[in-house]
């Protein structure tokens, strides 16, 4: 993503990138922000684009953003309800924060801790 211009204000990528990383590391059950190193190296094989922090934000149709991002999840956790709670917590801290509204968020689980 390059710059996220609003009003006046130029955001760089890594500034969303760090909003959204600290808001999901703040999520009850998240056990890591980023990936594992197994599932970085899958993905490295794979081709797939990944940023270092284990999360992509690309500028939708309208402007909203689309996040994704790649987390460990702690042992015992119902997968669904800690992918809702990413959701919620990335929509909330990108509309507080940035001021932006969210178009889609894809949460990756990539292991188990």
């Amino acid at each position: 993503m390059s710059e996220l211009n609003l009003e006046g204000m130029a955001i760089a990528p890594g500034v969303v990138e760090t909003i959204v990383s600290i808001a999901v590391g703040e999520v009850e059950g998240v056990a890591a922000v980023g990936s594992t190193a197994a599932g970085r190296g899958l993905r490295q094989v794979l081709g797939s684009k990944q940023s270092v922090q284990g999360i992509e934000i690309e500028v939708a149709d309208g402007g909203k953003l689309k996040v994704s991002a790649h987390i460990d999840v702690c042992f015992g956790q119902a997968l669904p309800e800690v992918a809702e709670r990413v959701r919620t917590a990335i929509a909330d801290a990108v509309a507080s924060q940035v001021g932006v509204g969210v178009a889609a968020v894809d949460v990756y689980i990539d292991g188990i801790q």
